[in-house]
């Protein structure tokens, strides 16, 4: 058993895990990072969800979430335009390799993959080391970065699983009553998520084999309502490949939850019932729509994984582990609730977090719209989203510091989708770039606690706040500004103002500030022809020239200047401008305006 010792050790190689671990480690504390899989990331990437959803505005393209964009952007050829459930959609090896390199590139840390946690060891209200199957680790500070919250299960630490009812903390779209399908169902859904490969008109994809129990009665109308091609190209990525991870009557799957949480006996049989739908799902897609669509094989490693009983050739076309959109949420110092990320009437953004001592607690920033899974029902929540850029996204929200802290132990923070947080606001805080947020505010207040010798629950927010806004590496918003992109020279001071006077933030979250001229990025193209607008927040464009003349597009944008712009154009306007064309999602997205003539 090999002995080893950090100052901060992070288990988990997920997506709030790695960022963690990286900003620890570039903060200057000695990190280890203990990871089941291969393939860092999580969500991201071996969660083979590459399409990340939320905090897509340019504004909010901050920190690590924004470094890796750009990134992505450099390492992909012909970009990130490829399918219409995201703005971002790419290789699953391409972000692995993002992060691993990152990883890898930083002295202060050590990654071991190929281990889980088995026991934890405390003295008194901390644990003083993790044991794994291969290591016995001790830190200072450790953090829960599993992808169910396994530490809190270890260590005894009080969690939520399941609903919690109105009655306790009057959230508007919780159950008012405890009844049976909520029961049976105490988490969202999780997916299985696997790849297709579009093989060509005149070529034959080797047959999807049937699973031990095969289900194709479930997905009859899985894309009835959309077309085969249009759910296809939900999650189109480069090379003709496309992300299975469908919700409507596709491979989402929850029977007998409770059992991700039981003994690994159980948890290992969901994961192998969940494998077969998804498998049985493959299998009907490719007989409804043609042995041209096989399985993307080759597109995840098949090492430390069960077989199920597979081939190993077949299972390097699914993720490595099940797509989880929630896990056991810690009981912290404050719990998000619904109210917490709702807009304030008339307003588009939630109001800033602040604790008894009048502080702003903000540490990271969400505005995904609020999305719940579920296979046998849907649930209706309040909706918190607005039009902007020509399409609608989800209205801005922030996540407290204090959600990161467990009440009963001293030196564990949570960072994953394990936070203190409800049930229903859980729809909203489980997203891949707010998760990287909350990933990268965690090992900064570890590394900040290192260095200061205090723990979690004695470390000031402001400094926390000023060590994320001035990262000499990916400086992170915390204040949620639609008007600001992080390339604007007056975003720091805008960013302290509002922390400095949050009763001013302003509810339609624009700061008094000038815009800044938006630039074409490498991938953008010149296209000609006529705008129009169909109501607020909707414009078309005809092309009159290229290889789409005549076709009509939705224009939509990321960057504040050009929404401004597209608001206050005269319709119809004959213009020229720079953009990306996505074919998936028939949309321009336009970086910049130029050469209008009004007819």
């Amino acid at each position: 058993m090999n002995q080893l010792q950090a100052d901060v050790l992070v288990v988990g190689g997920g997506t709030g895990g790695t960022a963690a671990a990286l900003q620890a480690a570039r903060r200057g504390a000695k990190t280890i990072l203990v990871s089941q899989w291969s393939m860092l990331g999580g969500m991201l990437t071996s969660g083979g969800v590459p399409a990340p959803d939320g905090n897509e505005l340019v504004a909010f393209q901050t920190g690590i979430w924004g470094a890796f964009l750009r990134e992505l952007n450099q390492r992909q050829p012909g970009g990130l335009d490829y399918a219409w459930v995201s703005f971002f959609t790419y290789h699953p090896k391409i972000g692995a390799n993002i992060l691993a390199d990152w990883v890898k590139a930083e002295p202060n840390l050590l990654w071991i993959s190929g281990q889980y946690p088995l026991e934890v060891v405390k003295q008194e209200n901390s644990i003083t080391e993790v044991r794994f199957q291969s290591y016995i680790i001790k830190a200072k500070i450790i953090l829960d970065a599993t992808e169910l919250g396994d530490l809190l299960e270890l260590a005894e630490i009080p969690y939520r699983w399941g609903w919690e009812l109105q009655t306790q903390w009057q959230e508007p779209s919780a159950p008012l009553g405890e009844f049976p399908i909520i029961k049976n169902t105490p988490i969202q859904a999780p997916t299985w998520v696997f790849m297709m490969q579009d093989f060509g008109e005149n070529q034959i994809a080797p047959e999807i084999p049937a699973p031990p129990i095969e289900t194709p009665e479930l997905f009859t109308n899985a894309w009835k309502n959309y077309g085969a091609e249009s759910f296809l190209n939900y999650g189109k990525l480069p090379g003709e490949r496309f992300m299975i991870n469908w919700p409507i009557h596709g491979n989402d799957y929850d029977q007998k939850l409770d059992r991700l949480i039981g003994s690994e006996t159980e948890r290992l049989q969901f994961w192998q019932e969940s494998f077969w739908h998804s498998l049985s799902f493959a299998r009907f897609i490719q007989q409804q729509l043609g042995r041209r669509y096989g399985l993307a094989t080759g597109t995840f490693p098949i090492e430390n994984r069960p077989n199920f009983n597979t081939n190993p050739t077949i299972l390097s076309a699914f993720a490595l582990h099940p797509y989880y959109r929630e896990s056991r949420r810690v009981q912290g110092l404050t719990t998000i609730r619904e109210q917490d990320i709702l807009p304030t009437d008339k307003g588009y953004t939630a109001l800033l977090p602040i604790n008894e001592r009048g502080e702003c607690e903000a540490i990271a920033i969400g505005n995904y719209a609020n999305d719940h899974h579920y296979t046998t029902f849907e649930w209706l929540v309040k909706p918190k989203s607005l039009r902007w850029g020509g399409r609608w996204t989800g209205t801005p929200f922030t996540i407290p510091y204090r959600a990161l802290i467990p009440i009963s132990v001293n030196n564990l923070f949570v960072c994953e989708k394990n936070i203190s947080v409800s049930h229903i606001a859980n729809g909203a805080t489980r997203l891949q770039p707010v998760v990287l947020g909350i990933g990268q505010a965690t090992g900064m207040a570890a590394a900040l606690c290192i260095e200061q010798g205090i723990k979690p629950h004695e470390l000031s927010v402001r400094t926390l706040q000023n060590a994320l806004l001035t990262d000499r590496i990916a400086p992170q918003a915390v204040i949620p500004l639609f008007n600001l992109t992080p390339d604007h020279p007056d975003w720091l001071k805008w960013q302290y103002y509002y922390l400095d006077h949050p009763e001013l933030y302003p509810i339609d979250a624009n700061c008094p500030a000038f815009g800044i001229s938006s630039y074409p990025s490498p991938n953008s193209q010149p296209f000609s022809g006529v705008f129009q607008r169909q109501q607020d927040q909707d414009y078309t464009f005809t092309l009159t020239q290229g290889k789409f003349t005549g076709q009509t597009a939705k224009l939509v944008t990321l960057h504040p200047e050009i929404n401004e712009q597209l608001q206050n154009l005269i319709s119809p306007s004959t213009l020229t401008l720079y953009g990306r064309f996505n074919l998936s999602g028939n949309w321009l997205i336009v970086e910049t305006l130029n050469s209008i003539q009004n007819p």
